[in-house]
């Protein structure tokens, strides 16, 4: 009977809206459309509450990678400048796409609008790059 209170704590403990909310928000990170528009791919990748300055896109060894990073801080403080909450969160993203080794840097598009990426690329690339180049985001 003990053991089965421990459980019941446990699971109580773990289903607390602390790390709900954190699991349920990690499902919804980098959620992607990938569309064939006959000649090019085009990528929708949803980024909330990231900007511009956040992202990167990166192409190397046939792999275009997102990256997101953010970092933010909240301070409440009563009337005596005492704390009374005081936040602060770190967090980063990546998702790795195969594009093929013949893509090169100049071939992808990229542009980021309302927490929106959107990355293009032609679906045939001409040209073997086997260095890593960064992504310039519009």
């Amino acid at each position: 009977m003990l053991l089965a209170r421990r459980n019941n704590l446990f699971d109580d403990f773990f289903n607390d809206p602390f790390f709900t909310n954190s699991i349920q928000s990690r499902q919804t990170l980098m959620k992607t459309d990938i569309e064939d528009d006959g000649t090019n791919y085009v990528i929708d990748m949803e980024l909330p509450g990231y900007k511009k300055e956040d992202v990167r896109a990166e192409l190397k060894d046939g792999y275009l990678t997102v990256f997101a990073e953010m970092k933010s801080s909240k301070e409440e403080t009563d009337e005596k400048k005492n704390f009374i909450r005081k936040e602060r969160y770190s967090g980063s993203c990546k998702r790795s796409f195969y594009v093929g080794t013949k893509l090169r840097q100049e071939d992808i598009k990229a542009s980021f609008d309302n927490g929106i990426l959107k990355l293009s690329f032609p679906k045939e690339a001409p040209k073997l790059l086997d260095e890593s180049h960064s992504i310039t985001i519009e």
